[in-house]
């Protein structure tokens, strides 16, 4: 069973957000994957997918902000 070990970078909190709890995320996972929350952009972005780029049926593409991924960089590992 796959569980979230830690955030990857800032709480919504710390970022700015007025409840702290409805704001893009970033988590690592046990099995050393990452997941994201983020605002679901699968229609919008689909068809603008670079030719060497696509998604799987079971895939999303999700939107987060510039600030969310720069905050997390610092917890990012470099390998």
């Amino acid at each position: 069973m796959v569980a979230i070990v830690r955030r990857i970078g800032d709480s919504p909190g710390a970022r700015g957000s007025a409840s702290g709890q409805t704001c893009p995320d970033i988590f690592e996972l046990s099995d050393g994957n990452y997941a994201v929350i983020g605002t679901e952009a699968t229609a919008e972005l689909d068809a603008e997918l670079p030719a060497d780029a696509s998604r799987a049926d079971h895939e999303r593409i999700v939107i987060i902000s510039r600030e969310t991924l720069i905050r997390a960089r610092k917890d990012i590992p470099r390998d």
